[in-house]
């Protein structure tokens, strides 16, 4: 026979204390932050840490690892740690840039079609549907070979093609939030559609757009190097990585270091993006707490 529930004076049951549960994805999230903020201070603080000029060379090309040069140096004497450093602030100013750029665009472009609807909807989502319809990598290739290789070109072609992505996460909640019950008690008092879209419908699409992001972030990496190995990235003589890998795959045999300092670098940033995305997916999404 089970016993029975305490009861107070009052002859109420007092209620159990809520538990509070750690929402999950916190632990991920938290490694993401770590990994980003690691990564961002080291290529923040480049020229200062950095224990070399990245464009000196020297008559030691392609020497081991020593006390001066800690990843040896490549394959015209240029100290390798140090053009790691200085080559991450180039490719991560590029890959922010571009997807700042990209994320603003999407957010116009995926607001106005899914809240208008209608014509706008159809014409907005065809014109991006074009765009959609190449594969990421070869649109690229094609954009930065017709404006040529630099800096404000690629970080032009990086937010052209992730643009489309970007809008598309962002219409798809906003044809179904501008239906609820307090935007539509919203335009019964009269406020203006901007507002409501800009103020009750924008916000609740933040969540999904945080994820989106994080995951851009993580293929601009992989797109910003191999363009640059490709050798239609940014111009010399500043170092990026994806340009470390091109110089550096013929010597891999006598300094494999040329080639392992880049290829980490570029693993460990596409990761840090990949873990805080899941991160952010998990933690946001209240249906698992």
């Amino acid at each position: 026979m089970t016993e029975a529930a305490p009861v107070d004076e009052g002859g109420a049951t007092p209620s159990t204390p809520p538990v509070r549960r750690r929402p999950r994805g916190a632990v991920l999230l938290t490694i993401g932050v770590v990994m980003l903020a690691l990564m961002l201070l080291l290529t923040l603080l480049g020229p200062v840490v950095a224990p070399h000029d990245a464009t000196r060379t020297s008559p030691d090309s392609l020497a081991g690892p020593t006390a001066a040069h800690w990843l040896g140096t490549d394959s015209i004497g240029r100290d390798v740690l140090s053009r790691l450093i200085i080559g991450g602030r180039t490719t991560l100013f590029i890959t922010f840039v571009a997807v700042g750029l990209a994320v603003a665009c999407g957010l116009v472009l995926g607001l106005t079609a899914g809240y208008l609807g209608g014509w706008v909807d159809q014409v907005l989502m065809r014109a991006l549907d074009i765009v959609f319809a190449f594969p990421v990598f070869l649109l690229a290739i094609a954009v930065v070979a017709a404006l040529g290789p630099s800096v404000p070109n690629l970080i032009l072609t990086i937010a052209i093609v992730y643009t489309p992505t970007l809008a598309r996460v962002v219409r798809g909640p906003v044809l179904s939030i501008k239906r609820w019950d307090h935007v539509e008690a919203a335009r019964s008092v009269g406020v203006s559609e901007f507002a409501i879209a800009t103020r009750h419908v924008l916000p609740l699409v933040i969540s999904p757009i945080l994820v989106q992001t994080s995951l851009t972030l993580a293929h601009t990496i992989f797109t910003v190097t191999a363009l640059s190995f490709l050798g239609i990235g940014p111009p010399p003589p500043n170092p990026n990585w994806g340009s470390m890998l091109s110089e550096a795959r013929q010597f891999m045999e006598l300094a494999p270091l040329t080639v392992v300092g880049p290829a980490v670098a570029i693993t460990y940033a596409t990761m840090t993006f990949i873990v805080l995305a899941n991160g952010l997916r998990e933690f946001l999404d209240v249906s698992h707490r």
